[in-house]
């Protein structure tokens, strides 16, 4: 691991050369007290495409924003008639064995947080606890005007039933749930208001592109942060600042910082070690390399 200053957000350097062997991995992660933060590329082996990759639904897909969501019937009318298709395909994924790896790792006290950009919930399924979501979950529905929260199923019976001739069929799946679907089938879609307070309007609770992660959800990744000796970063391009804040955060502290991904990502500079790999197969190997000792 190279030396860097704890009182500086500048990158050391040029980003070191990207690796497969994965023995400084496991090293740093034997020492425990490991944070990790994951985004999409942890959850594509288990059918979810990630935004950046090589073949990411960023080339050809514009994800909703927050502004175009509140601000217009249209924009809520097209989020939800593809959201309602592709929801099924969300609720149906299973975690695959990086997902797995994570559970046991952390089962095993070597990784003592997670902090997932996320919103599949498959960390969870997995059985890896208390996940910090920062981005929120599909699984989970809000009302702008009162604030009730309620689960995501509930919401899908309502919208079957008041859409019971809909017959969207995915083209894609994107990774904050929407897919591909006709304009001719997004306009025919019906939408309900909060069973609540009968006007309200219904978010998913998920964090659109252009809205704020709550300042508390922020603070609390910060205290994983400062809690842990080691980042490891896993299947995310770090391109927005809401991840790459916090191996910002870790190097200025001076902890190591590895990323795991396929490809470049925005924190190379930021990080002592990065391993090109696919991560199933990767976070699998490294357990048992860390059980080895």
């Amino acid at each position: 691991m190279r030396t860097r200053p704890t009182l500086d957000y500048t990158p050391v350097g040029e980003p070191l050369p990207r690796t497969t062997d994965l023995t400084g991995l496991a090293e740093v992660v034997a020492d425990g007290d490991v944070v990790v933060l994951s985004g999409a590329g942890l959850s594509t082996e288990s059918g979810i495409p990630d935004y950046r990759g090589a073949s990411g639904s960023l080339r050809r897909h514009t994800p909703m924003t927050y502004d175009e969501f509140v601000g217009s019937v249209a924009g809520r009318q097209r989020y939800w008639a593809r959201s309602h298709v592709g929801w099924r395909t969300i609720a149906r994924a299973n975690p695959n064995d990086g997902h797995h790896a994570v559970a046991t790792l952390c089962a095993e006290g070597y990784v003592t947080g997670v902090i997932t950009q996320n919103v599949d919930g498959l960390h969870q399924a997995a059985g890896t606890p208390s996940v910090v979501e920062l981005h929120g979950s599909l699984d989970r529905v809000v009302c702008l005007d009162c604030r009730r929260i309620s689960q995501r199923e509930e919401l899908d019976q309502r919208l079957q039933a008041a859409n019971p001739s809909f017959s969207g069929t995915a083209i894609r799946i994107n990774p904050d749930g929407d897919v591909e679907l006709a304009d001719e089938v997004v306009r025919e879609f019906q939408l309900v208001a909060c069973v609540s307070c009968d006007s309200g309007v219904l978010k998913p609770d998920v964090v659109f592109f252009g809205e704020n992660v709550p300042k508390t959800r922020v603070e609390e990744c910060y205290r994983l942060v400062d809690s842990a000796r080691a980042l490891v970063v896993l299947g995310s391009s770090l391109t927005v600042m809401s991840g790459l804040r916090f191996v910002r955060h870790a190097a200025k502290a001076g902890k190591p910082v590895v990323i795991v991904n396929q490809g470049q990502t925005r924190g190379d500079a930021y990080a002592d070690l990065r391993v090109d790999l696919p991560l199933g197969a990767a976070l699998t190997d490294l357990t048992s390399l860390v059980r080895r000792g």
